[in-house]
């Protein structure tokens, strides 16, 4: 219960802190063995309130399926817990960007402390910003990806796994063996 007390606690301090944004906290197990980090949420994300589904949510789903888990036995967080958006230049409308610097500076501690409360066996960086916001030094996912590491945060070494994320393969058909084959050696590991 203690778990949930202190998610419940950094849930309420991260609404009340981001009022004015639409915020999408992280969802599953508390008490699982793999945190999977993602970038930030999308429009489908923000009117579900909940990470990883619409398109991106799919390819999460058969990501799942080849690791032999379900959705409920992980728990599930963004770096950044409100959508970055931009205007399109082509059409005009909203349209998701990266995350900021900035942004990810800002929702750091937050991440950190999500960490510190589930305590997984092993951390999955799902693409470049959740290894920055990880990382001290800058890492590149197309550079680590599939490559085990170990991080202390709290004085609590962790292992990290990190991923291309899922909706990278949607952009880039190329890195669909590449992902396969590094959810195949995750499954060897977890």
């Amino acid at each position: 219960m203690l778990k949930q007390q202190r998610i419940d606690r950094l849930n309420r301090k991260i609404l009340e802190e981001y009022s004015e944004q639409k915020i999408v906290l992280g969802h599953g197990n508390i008490n699982s063995s793999i945190i999977l980090i993602g970038e930030a949420p999308g429009s489908n994300e923000v009117k579900l309130q909940k990470p990883f589904v619409g398109q991106a949510g799919k390819n999460f789903d058969e990501f799942l399926e080849i690791l032999e888990i379900d959705r409920e036995e992980v728990y599930i967080t963004n770096v950044v817990k409100y959508r970055p958006t931009k205007k399109s230049l082509k059409t005009q409308g909203v349209i998701n960007r990266t995350p900021t610097k900035k942004e990810i500076e800002l929702f750091k501690g937050y991440l950190l402390e999500e960490i510190d409360i589930i305590k997984p066996k092993i951390i999955v960086p799902l693409g470049n910003t959740p290894l920055k916001a990880l990382f001290q030094k800058e890492h590149k996912i197309s550079e680590v990806h599939g490559t085990l590491f170990n991080i202390s945060i709290n004085e609590i070494d962790y292992n990290v796994y990190p991923l291309y994320h899922p909706a990278a393969v949607i952009y880039r058909r190329e890195l669909r063996k590449v992902y396969v084959d590094d959810l195949k050696k995750l499954k060897k590991i977890i």
